[in-house]
């Protein structure tokens, strides 16, 4: 766990980096679910940190005094969270990620149900971003998509009609924009199907594609 300074103070933060590897390397910030920083979030970010990268998940609780340990306790404070001032303090983390010795000068962040949708905001808040890869995020406005500088790659559940109403939309606003994307959807699964914690929606088989091709995409746009 570290500390790092985010727009609303010192924000808490899970990193891994790896054991070996080049010097110098990318960045990835991981965006927790609408549960904090959880065990789950904090397995991503080895698995990213296994694939060569630093990866860094920020608290976003941290202003309300950390994610606790209850997911049901936790998922209640986020009636509490001000989207603003956590969109703020995940583009701290771009600059701070970039400042690192161990930078190769490249970001990327990699979000999950509602660190999905702020993963989408981050694309169009931080011009820095490099890559960005949402699972089942909610989409942004046509005026906040033409801001993304960074490539995507989008992944959607089959079964997740809240979410995926939204795609079309989206596609159309990236396409007018020129925004490099690619999307894929995972059909007959759950909205969360990556996350091996969740019981019933989670999928083994979409996870772990979606997840060779994350990492391959980030290889492609962030080195290594």
């Amino acid at each position: 766990m570290i500390n790092y300074p985010g727009a609303s103070g010192a924000l808490r933060a899970y990193l891994a980096t790896p054991k070996s590897g080049p010097a110098k390397r990318a960045g990835v910030i991981v965006i927790h679910e609408n549960r904090g920083l959880n065990p789950y979030i904090e397995d991503v970010a080895r698995r990213l940190a296994v694939a060569g990268f630093t990866a860094m998940a920020p608290d976003l609780l941290s202003p309300l005094g950390g994610t606790p340990p209850d997911a049901d306790t936790a998922r209640s404070l986020f009636e509490r969270v001000d989207r603003v001032v956590a969109l703020r303090d995940l583009v701290a983390a771009v600059p701070f990620l970039e400042g690192r010795p161990d930078s190769n000068g490249k970001v990327g962040a990699v979000g999950f149900c509602w660190g999905g949708g702020m993963t989408n905001q981050l694309a169009a808040s931080a011009p820095d971003l490099d890559a960005a890869v949402p699972f089942y995020g909610p989409v942004l406005s046509a005026e906040d998509t033409a801001k993304i500088k960074a490539s995507l790659m989008l992944h959607y559940a089959g079964n997740d009609k809240r979410v995926n109403a939204g795609v079309p939309s989206f596609e159309a606003a990236l396409k007018a924009a020129g925004v490099r994307y690619q999307t894929y959807t995972y059909e007959n699964v759950e909205h969360a199907f990556h996350n091996d914690t969740a019981g019933s929606r989670y999928n083994k088989e979409a996870a772990d594609l979606a997840w060779s091709r994350t990492i391959e995409f980030l290889k492609k746009n962030l080195g290594g």
